[in-house]
């Protein structure tokens, strides 16, 4: 009976813990309008400015720090970017800041212009 208990206790304890840390992730996304998606067919064009954190040019992917995104409803954050065209990653090096053009493909997010 006692290990039943104790079981029991265990499987509650970590069941808590889970939840708690799924919040936890979620809470780093606040903010975001995760509903907000572009019609059918269409892909959205996005402005926006940011900090090159990291450059990877074997994989074509960019870190940013960017600022809000006004038409996604997204606060500054720091992601990765796929980079459409790879002339592009001539104009990204790191510690650069940057004005640019991103889109939607599937769940990625790719950079289609530098300024």
């Amino acid at each position: 009976m006692k290990n039943s208990a104790r079981t029991s206790l265990l499987l509650a304890l970590l069941l808590s813990t889970g939840s708690a840390m799924a919040q936890a992730k979620m809470d780093e996304m606040k903010g975001m309008d995760m509903a907000k998606k572009p019609s059918a067919g269409v892909s959205a064009k996005h402005m926006a400015t940011g900090l090159v954190k990291k450059v990877d040019a074997k994989t074509g992917v960019v870190t940013l720090a960017h600022e809000p995104v006004k038409t996604l409803n997204w606060p500054a954050m720091t992601m990765g970017f796929k980079v459409k065209d790879k002339m592009l990653m001539d104009k990204l090096g790191e510690g650069k800041k940057v004005a640019f053009e991103f889109m939607q493909d599937g769940s990625d997010y790719v950079i289609t212009a530098v300024k």
